[in-house]
């Protein structure tokens, strides 16, 4: 299973879990995952984590992160629209388009394989949402494609502070 994380994955980590400086085993296990291809970030989340001004912006943006973590894949346009048309809605006006952000590219790269592919998110289900105001879980469920938070890729990628003598690292 390959788990496509979004932007709101790693701030929210890092903003409330696993900051930077005080447990650095996590973001190194993601590294070591992201090179294993156990987890990528599609270069849309990249680029939204790269706009920002924190650590995690500084640290995504080092080339051997970007490396081990940058899903090296073009999205589809016809899973974008449909994600888009389909997931939110057939008539989004601009400035619906600009609250979705860039969350539908990260569908659409979970669509290509929804079965093989699972997304992570910091975002909380609330199925009554509509249009550019519903959650990346639900969108997911609408097209079958699992969708986790930070604590499920934990649970699914065995994280724990001694992660390093296990995988032999």
């Amino acid at each position: 299973m390959l788990h496509l994380l979004d932007a709101s994955t790693l701030i929210t980590a890092n903003r409330e879990y696993y900051p930077l400086d005080r447990i650095p085993e996590f973001w190194d296990w993601l590294l070591h995952q992201g090179a294993q291809g156990q987890l990528k970030i599609p270069l849309e989340m990249v680029e939204e984590i790269r706009e920002g001004t924190d650590e995690v912006a500084a640290w995504i943006s080092e080339r051997d992160h970007l490396e081990a973590l940058t899903l090296e894949e073009d999205v589809d346009v016809d899973l974008l629209r449909r994600v888009i048309e389909e997931g939110y809605a057939p008539d989004l006006t601009d400035q619906e388009i600009e609250i979705i952000g860039r969350d539908p590219f990260l569908i659409s790269h979970a669509l290509k394989s929804p079965d093989q592919r699972c997304v992570v998110t910091a975002e909380i289900s609330k199925p009554s949402k509509q249009r550019a105001n519903r959650k990346v879980p639900d969108v997911c469920n609408d097209f079958g494609i699992r969708p986790m938070d930070s604590f499920g890729l934990i649970r699914s990628l065995n994280f724990s502070t001694a992660w390093r003598a296990a995988a032999g690292v």
